[in-house]
């Protein structure tokens, strides 16, 4: 016996001797005579044991062959189609997809193994696959060479009619959902690897178990646009995916996503604002106390941002929620009642915690106010209706509504002004609150708060407000910095930047 028998011996392979015997002589012939035949058929035998995949998700577009075991997920219709020779029979092909616990792909059957499949696979049945992977038009897939039905082995994957989001498990697909639209996002382009460009957008749904992204791929990404906060939809033949370590259904050619007519109740599981601590990912909900314009700001790769700063509150306390990119174009308004999820808690201005609702975020605004943040607003309301000369009320230590948190320094210079002006004579109070703003308009004054803007001029926030700032000095968006000098028309002529 020779080299390459015995070494063909000890290889448990598939693969006939004749093609192994032959893939030896063309790696002796690359090497150009660095390996005689031995060395060769080892180097041969040790790719082929490469090719063994433990899970499906070891399989890579790059090998020459793979061997796996997976379980029937989904058995696609036998489609024809005329091959590049013209004498030749029309040809046949079905697509199945197999899961196992890392994840899932899509076996393509030719010919007389798609004709069988439609005979006589079903979904749950285990295979032994034997095929060469590829990047299809729906993602990794591969071509079967030879499958066999294996009623011994068992894979651990749940195949159901009806899934909840709890049932979400990786590797499932042929996936049929219902849930409550909480959020959508715009659609995305990206360009893909063989030049073409790609598109995708993403809605958020939710049930009684939980919720889940949902990824709608080229054609599929219009639907994301189709459907508003509140809605019921059901997605069909979706796919699982992990991304980020979290679970998300994947809806591509074939699957679908329709308004239906079900009650869905999503009931989110929330943090207490005063649970809060840096660093955490968690979801939040309260009534809205406070809203703030919408900001634009430069990004040092020359694109533009925006962000939009809410404070919520609920039974426990208060927050200030940062919403970047689209989400600063919600419509959100004061006392409404709104879940945020998947926020980043962070440090905020002056050690206040604060809470950035960014691309993995989801905004959903609930039907009805809180009763919290319809107090705020009629608090503000009454406020303002004081000022303008209409019967206020005592707005004494009980204040509620937005006047409440104003600075102690503001409340007592308004005092102060009212108090100048003679009491209760409104106009005196007006003229004087006028002067006291002309005389403060010259005084220097001194503001730290985060770059929001920079060019001319830089804009600065400190979680509360913001103030514009001619200065010269070199700045980066997000640094926090402290300036000094004369306001006038609203702008800090900056003295000092430090």
């Amino acid at each position: 016996m020779g080299a390459i028998e015995e070494v063909y011996e000890d290889l448990d392979t598939d693969v006939e001797f004749e093609e192994f015997e032959a893939a030896v002589e063309d790696k002796v012939e690359q090497m150009g005579g660095l390996a005689d035949e031995e060395t060769a058929a080892m180097l041969i035998a040790h790719e082929l044991r490469d090719e063994e995949a433990d899970t499906i998700a070891d399989i890579e577009p790059g090998m020459n062959e793979v061997k796996f075991l997976g379980k029937v997920t989904a058995i696609g219709e036998v489609r024809t189609f005329e091959r590049d020779d013209d004498e030749a029979e029309e040809g046949r092909v079905c697509n199945v997809d197999v899961a196992d616990a890392s994840g899932s792909v899509r076996v393509a059957l030719w010919d007389d193994m798609a004709a069988a499949a439609e005979e006589e696979l079903e979904v749950g049945q285990v295979l032994r696959v034997m095929g060469r992977p590829k990047e299809g038009y729906s993602g990794l897939e591969v071509s079967a060479d030879k499958v066999e039905p294996d009623e011994d082995a068992e894979v651990d994957v749940q195949v159901l009619d009806t899934y909840r989001v709890e049932d979400l498990t990786l590797g499932a697909s042929d996936v049929d959902l219902v849930g409550q639209v909480l959020d959508t996002d715009s659609i995305r382009t990206f360009d893909r690897d063989d030049g073409s460009e790609g598109r995708v957008a993403n809605l958020t749904v939710g049930d009684e178990t939980g919720r889940v992204r949902v990824t709608l791929w080229d054609g599929k990404a219009d639907l994301a646009g189709e459907f508003e906060a509140g809605e019921v939809v059901e997605v069909g033949d979706g796919y699982v995916r992990e991304r980020d370590g979290d679970l998300e259904l994947h809806v591509g050619d074939r699957g679908t996503v329709e308004r239906v007519d079900e009650d869905v109740e999503y009931v989110p599981e929330t943090t207490d604002v005063d649970d809060l601590e840096i660093g955490q990912t968690v979801d939040i909900a309260g009534g809205v106390i406070e809203t703030d314009p919408k900001r634009t700001f430069d990004r040092d790769d020359g694109s533009e941002g925006q962000v939009r700063n809410v404070r919520i509150r609920d039974e426990t306390g208060e927050i200030r929620v940062a919403l970047w990119g689209d989400k600063a174009d919600r419509e959100i308004e004061l006392a409404d009642r709104v879940v945020f999820t998947d926020v980043e808690i962070q440090d905020g201005w002056q050690d206040d915690l604060e809470a950035s609702a960014n691309w993995r975020s989801t905004v959903s605004v609930l039907d009805g106010g809180s009763d919290a943040a319809a107090g705020a607003a009629s608090g503000a309301s009454g406020s303002a209706a004081g000022r303008d000369g209409s019967d206020g009320g005592d707005r004494g230590a009980d204040e509620t509504g937005l006047g409440a948190f104003a600075e102690d320094g503001q409340k007592a210079a308004a005092e102060a002004v009212a108090g100048e002006s003679g009491g209760d004579d409104e106009s005196g109070a007006s003229g004087g609150a006028a002067a006291a703003t002309t005389e403060r308009s010259a005084e220097d004054v001194e503001f730290t708060g985060t770059v929001v803007q920079t060019g001319d001029p830089v804009v600065l926030d400190d979680g509360q407000q913001t103030k514009s700032v001619d200065t010269d000095a070199s700045l980066r968006l997000g640094e926090e910095i402290t300036v000094r000098g004369p306001e006038r028309d609203g702008t800090i002529d900056a003295d000092d930047v430090f």
